[in-house]
Formats: C-alpha cells, sequence, structure tokens
C-alpha cells in the first residue's frame, strides 16, 4: 500500500511477518543444496576478548616428522615428508636409508662400527711376482773414512741448453757429505761425494798431489779446484767448487786434503804403505817357500 503526505508519495514497510513468509518462498523456490545452507543456523561472531586471546596464541610449529605424528598433534601443520621407496626410510631431513637397504642391515652396520676389529680383513693375498733381495755395493766395502763433513758442491761446465757452445757456468750438483777415502790394500785416497738424498755420486777422483784448493772470489768457506773426475762413467776434466757452512769447516777439509795429497805423493815417490801384520806374516811364508826343491842325492 502506498501512501501520500505532503504531495509525496512514500512506500510503506510492510509488516515482518509478510517479508518472512516472502523469504520462506523465495528459498522455496532454490535447490536443495541452497535451501539447507540457507536454512543452517549461523554461528555467534566472536567476542572482542576472545580475538584478543586468539592473536596472543603461539603459532602452530611446522611439523616435519611423519604424517602420523603431524595426525596426532592437536596443532596440525605441514608435512614435506619424501616420498617411501622400501620400509624404514625415514623423512626428508632425518637419516634415510639406502634405496633396496632395510632396516636389519642399518643395525649390523651400526654393531660393526662399534666393533673395528671385526671389520679387520684377515684375507692374504700371494704377490704374482716374487723379487729376489738383491745386495747392494757401494764400492765402499773396502775402504775407510778419514774425514767427511757436509757441503755443497759447483760445477763449472756447460748446461744442456749451452751443450757445444762453449759457454760454461756453474751449476749446482747437489749438496751431501763429502769424504777422503782410503784403501786398506794400496792405500789410495780418494774424494768421492754423494747427494744425499737420490745418493748420487757427483764428485769422485783420486787425491792428486798437484791439485791444489784456491780460495773462491776471496770466500773464507769455499774451495775452487780442478781435477779428473770419474763420476759420470769416463774421464773428464772439471773444475769444482765446494761451499761449507762455516770457515772452520772449510779449514778443516784443507787440512785433512792437505794430509791426503802429502800421503799420495809418498806413495808416488816409492814409499811403502802402512805396516800391516797379516800381510807381514804372509810375506814372510812367500819367502821360505822355493820354486824347486833340491832332490836329494843317492
Amino acid at each position: 500500500a502506498r501512501f501520500t503526505i505532503a504531495g509525496a508519495r512514500v512506500p510503506c514497510e510492510a509488516p515482518r511477518t509478510q517479508q518472512t513468509s516472502a523469504k520462506s518462498a523465495s528459498i522455496d523456490r532454490c535447490t536443495p543444496a541452497l535451501r539447507a545452507a540457507a536454512q543452517r543456523p549461523r554461528r555467534p561472531r566472536p567476542s572482542m576478548a576472545e580475538q584478543v586471546k586468539a592473536a596472543d596464541a603461539p603459532a602452530p610449529a611446522l611439523s616435519f616428522g611423519n604424517f602420523a605424528d603431524k595426525v596426532a598433534s592437536p596443532s596440525g601443520g605441514f608435512n614435506f615428508k619424501a616420498p617411501e621407496f622400501n620400509t624404514g626410510n625415514q623423512g626428508l631431513f632425518g637419516a634415510p636409508t639406502k634405496f633396496g637397504e632395510t632396516a636389519d642391515k642399518k643395525d649390523d652396520k651400526k654393531e660393526d662400527e662399534a666393533n673395528p676389529e671385526a671389520q679387520e680383513s684377515t684375507a692374504e693375498f700371494t704377490p704374482v711376482v716374487q723379487l729376489d733381495e738383491v745386495e747392494v755395493k757401494t764400492h765402499e766395502e773396502d775402504e775407510d773414512v778419514d774425514f767427511k763433513i757436509r757441503a755443497k758442491l759447483f760445477r763449472f761446465s756447460e748446461t744442456l741448453l749451452n751443450k757445444g757452445s762453449g759457454k760454461k757456468e756453474w751449476i749446482e750438483r747437489g749438496v751431501g757429505e763429502v769424504k777422503l777415502l782410503k784403501h786398506r790394500e794400496n792405500s789410495m785416497v780418494r774424494v768421492l761425494m754423494r747427494q744425499e738424498k737420490t745418493m748420487k755420486i757427483i764428485c769422485n777422483h783420486v787425491v792428486d798431489p798437484r791439485i791444489e784448493l784456491e780460495p773462491n772470489v776471496g770466500s773464507d768457506r769455499s774451495w775452487v779446484w780442478s781435477a779428473w773426475d770419474f763420476s759420470s762413467g769416463e774421464l773428464e776434466d772439471t773444475i769444482f767448487a765446494i761451499r761449507f757452512g762455516n770457515s772452520d769447516g772449510a779449514k778443516e777439509y784443507k787440512e785433512a786434503f792437505e794430509k791426503a795429497k802429502a800421503h799420495m805423493k809418498a806413495l808416488k815417490d816409492g814409499a811403502d804403505g802402512e805396516a800391516n801384520a797379516e800381510a807381514d806374516a804372509a810375506a814372510d811364508a812367500l819367502a821360505g817357500l822355493s820354486a824347486g826343491a833340491d832332490k836329494e842325492k843317492p
């Protein structure tokens, strides 16, 4: 019904009972699903105090365990569990087992780690090639060491790049012990030096009485000399330079070298070697023998 007030037409609100009946009529014309949703009672809106309490509550923690723990947990959460290929495989961030490995194998592995003696191998392997022990001779077995000292040796010769060009320079031969060796039978003295790591012979020559040790550029711990060297297997006229750790070592080496020169000079002049009781006894025995014994006369 419409009424006119002061020349204006204003719709009059229908009674509430009439609106309810109209709403019910519209619901009846809807589908059953919409009809059930419209007739479901609305949940009451939480109060302000309940909203503040819910905001202050801690956030639910993420669950990286298995699915059963997540379901049992009241807080719920996400589960990033990796797909299981076999029984006993743990989650993504756990200790997964290898593909095809069971829990029993993992237990056996833990027992082996706890008992390291069980892991020791007792297998024995026979070598394919049998290597016999070889006796290595240094050719120093029949010589006595009169003097030795550690030093660094140099040689004045051509390098591999300057081979045949005639251009020579000082080349370092190595560090080791330089020795003065005297032979037990002929009393000959020689200079022998080996590299201390490779034991390679870098200097090997007889002490010639004509050799003179001269200071190297005025240094008090270095000497220069020339000799027929046999370290490469062939006699070569070589110029050597040797450097010691201090001047005292250089002086001791020169004194021992001069003493060896005097001994070699005496041998060259025809002097007898050192007295040897065994050699003297053998000489006396040979002197008592005759090449042919006189036959007894009848």
